[in-house]
């Protein structure tokens, strides 16, 4: 894990990206405010029914799973979102 702080303008998400595309990981970008929700990023799970009628859930992962995720402004993001990104990130 890395953190890159510095004033605005300083190409730190231009650095992430050039830095996925050398190395060629799959990479994404989040950008963190109050109405984002722990799913938004996790992922979740949807019912689908097949032409037979057959229900089943299928999980949808959200952009955390990727090999380099850019988090931008994690502090403005709620303490319960702020929290299933850091039990994720302790988890790989």
């Amino acid at each position: 894990h890395a953190l890159l702080v510095g004033v605005p303008g300083l190409a730190k998400t231009k650095l992430v990206e050039t830095l996925g595309i050398v190395l060629g990981l799959d990479s994404r970008r989040v950008q963190f405010t109050p109405d984002l929700m722990p799913s938004d990023i996790l992922g979740s799970e949807v019912m689908e029914q097949d032409e037979f009628g057959k229900r089943s859930f299928r999980f949808i992962s959200g952009p955390i799973f990727t090999q380099l995720l850019m988090a931008d402004e994690i502090n403005r993001a709620s303490p319960r979102t702020q929290s299933a990104l850091l039990q994720a990130m302790q988890e790989y």
